[in-house]
C-alpha cells in the first residue's frame, strides 16, 4: 500500500476526530481509548471508489494476530471496511506508533466462537450489537505481513 497515497479518515465525526489525534501523537492519545480498551487504525482500499479509507477500530489478540470485530453496532449490513477487505484483504494498520502491512481475514467458524469471548471481554457492548442483528458479526484475523 503506498504511503504517500491521500488517505481519507472515516466520514463519522468523532471517529475522524480519534483518527486525527492518534496520528497526530504516534498514537500516545487514542491508542487507549478508554480504560482497557485499545484501538488501531484500519486503512483499507475503496471497493469501488479505489481510494485509501481509515477507521479506528477496537481490537484484541490473537498471539502475533490482530482481531477486530465488523460490528457496525448490530447495523443489518457489513461496515464498508469490511466490505472493503472482502474485496482486496491487503491493509495498513497503527498500532499506536507501529505502522505494517497486514493480510486480513474472516475467522472460520470454529475460530470465530473461540475468538468472540475475547473481544466481547473487551467490548461487551458487541453482544448487544450481534442480538441486534440477524447476520453473524464477523471476527476479522489481520496477520502481519
Amino acid at each position: 500500500m503506498p504511503t504517500d497515497e491521500q488517505v481519507l479518515d472515516s466520514p463519522e465525526g468523532w471517529v475522524a476526530d480519534h483518527i486525527r489525534r492518534y496520528v497526530a501523537t504516534g498514537g500516545a492519545e487514542g491508542h487507549e481509548w478508554q480504560p482497557g480498551v485499545f484501538t488501531l487504525l484500519l486503512t483499507t482500499r475503496g471497493r469501488r471508489s479505489g481510494k485509501l479509507r481509515r477507521t479506528a477500530l477496537i481490537y484484541g489478540r490473537d498471539g502475533d494476530d490482530y482481531l477486530v470485530v465488523a460490528s457496525q453496532g448490530g447495523a443489518p449490513q457489513h461496515p464498508s471496511w469490511y466490505l472493503n477487505l472482502l474485496a482486496d484483504p491487503g491493509a495498513r494498520v497503527q498500532v499506536g506508533p507501529e505502522t505494517f502491512e497486514v493480510r486480513a481475514r474472516t475467522a472460520e467458524p470454529a475460530e470465530r466462537a473461540r475468538m468472540w469471548p475475547t473481544m466481547t471481554a473487551i467490548w461487551p457492548a458487541y453482544e448487544e450489537y450481534q442480538s441486534k442483528t440477524e447476520r453473524e458479526i464477523p471476527v476479522v484475523v489481520l496477520q502481519r505481513r
